[in-house]
């Protein structure tokens, strides 16, 4: 197992550099992708990833994301009341046919998956962008294997105990200040060509720190609707992973962590 997890997360790794390095319309597209297959895998465990409930969820993300090329984000708000009062439409003439909770999560979803990752996007379209969008990843999956690792030498006190029983207080402490480290001297090395930042160091670190603290919300969020619905993974799309949700689930949060954390600092 640790070898084909060692594999698929290389993979990852030259998947991003490919994408994030290039940005523009290749990151754009790899980021629909990624928004549907996730929204696709939050759907399946509510069961409407076939119905007319997830068709609209999906035609939802592809106008958001249209807006979002287009930078007419001002939109969104009036995308959002439309995308409710159909769904509320449906919910009501095909009654019982759906439950609350499913036009709730087909709601849900096109901002939990699809408009929080976007920000990966919107990070890589910021002055300095090429730089900052690492961030990202750093505060990520940077936070996570460091946690990890000081989860596993010293962890004792259990963080969320029925969610998550492995992770523990010292490792998300540790996930922070490796995140903040890593932040350091990520800038320390490419903070000279961060035109837009008068102290990159600090910034990236701040920014690294707090998103780092958010991503462990995201990771537990993403295991609290798997403990809710009796999943042990949203999808096998990623071998050793899960789904995309196993492994964007911090991203989802840490992206627009970023984001806030850099527009604020700037």
């Amino acid at each position: 197992m640790f070898t084909i997890r060692l594999i698929s997360g290389i993979v990852l790794v030259l998947i991003a550099l490919l994408t994030v390095g290039n940005g523009g319309l290749l990151l754009f597209a790899t980021t629909v992708f990624i928004s549907i297959i996730g929204l696709f895998e939050l759907y399946r465990v509510m069961k409407i990833q076939r119905s007319l409930l997830g068709y609209l969820g999906y035609f939802a993300v592809l106008a958001y994301y249209g807006l979002l090329w287009y930078h007419m984000e001002d939109r969104m708000l009036l995308l959002s009341v439309i995308f409710l009062m159909i769904l509320m439409s449906v919910y009501v003439f095909a009654f019982p046919k759906y439950q609350l909770e499913d036009v709730s999560v087909a709601f849900l979803g096109l901002f939990y998956v699809a408009v929080m990752l976007s920000y990966l996007y919107q990070v890589r379209t910021m002055e300095d962008g090429k730089y900052l969008v690492w961030l990202v990843f750093l505060s990520s999956w940077g936070s996570d294997t460091c946690a990890y690792c000081v989860g596993s030498l010293i962890g004792k006190h259990r963080l969320a105990p029925v969610l998550s029983p492995h992770k523990s207080i010292e490792g998300a402490i540790g996930g922070v200040v490796g995140a903040a480290l890593l932040g350091s001297l990520y800038a320390g090395v490419f903070g000279a060509s961060m035109v837009g930042l008068s102290t990159p160091i600090f910034t990236c670190m701040l920014a690294c720190v707090v998103a780092a603290l958010i991503s462990q919300i995201g990771d537990l969020a993403a295991s609290a609707i798997k403990r809710n619905h009796q999943v042990k993974d949203y999808g096998k799309l990623i071998p050793g992973h899960g789904g995309i949700l196993d492994r964007f689930d911090s991203m989802l949060f840490t992206a627009p962590a970023i984001y806030l954390a850099i527009t604020f600092l700037r």
